[in-house]
């Protein structure tokens, strides 16, 4: 099967990857294409310039981005192209607040948006917000999906009920 990726996710390294696969997973569940890539700002600058160049040509239509410590690489991917970028602050030093600073405080005009630490289901589930504009079927499954969270919580509501304490008033 040969699919054009809508997303691409793209790491500083692969020791990235068990905080990136959360994004990975989500996308493979709501079955939107997507490739998955390390490079470096600091190590390998000329081939994150090439793709942020490129990726809107090849069909790209959101970037996600993780980066740890001083995580220039959401912000550089950014300022090379206008798709939209979503930058995943990964824990390292100081608990993530590091790379969390540094996705956050970018220059006017290069917008990263920003998930939590560690945060890459929620920016894969951006990401597909973001495809669902213009896409009526991840729009519908992207609905299914917010309506199967709600019937989780009314699910542990009623599994909570029957939970027994003597001063427990609900």
């Amino acid at each position: 099967m040969n699919m054009t990726p809508l997303v691409s996710i793209i790491m500083g390294s692969t020791s990235d990857l068990p905080v990136m696969e959360k994004a990975c997973k989500f996308l493979n569940e709501m079955q939107i294409p997507f490739e998955v890539n390390a490079l470096s700002a600091h190590r390998t600058p000329d081939a994150v310039e090439s793709f942020a160049k490129g990726a809107a040509n090849r069909g790209i239509r959101v970037i996600i981005a993780g980066a740890g410590m001083a995580a220039a690489l959401p912000g550089v991917i950014a300022a090379s192209t206008t798709l939209p970028v979503i930058g995943v602050p990964i824990k390292g030093m100081l608990d993530g607040l590091d790379a969390m600073l540094s996705i956050i405080q970018m220059p006017p005009g290069i917008p990263v948006a920003t998930v939590g630490v560690n945060g890459s289901m929620n920016a894969a589930i951006l990401a597909a917000e973001i495809l669902a504009l213009t896409d009526p079927q991840i729009a519908r499954k992207m609905t299914a999906y917010k309506t199967g969270l709600g019937a989780k919580i009314e699910k542990a509501n009623r599994e909570l009920a029957e939970v027994k304490y003597e001063f427990k008033t609900n």
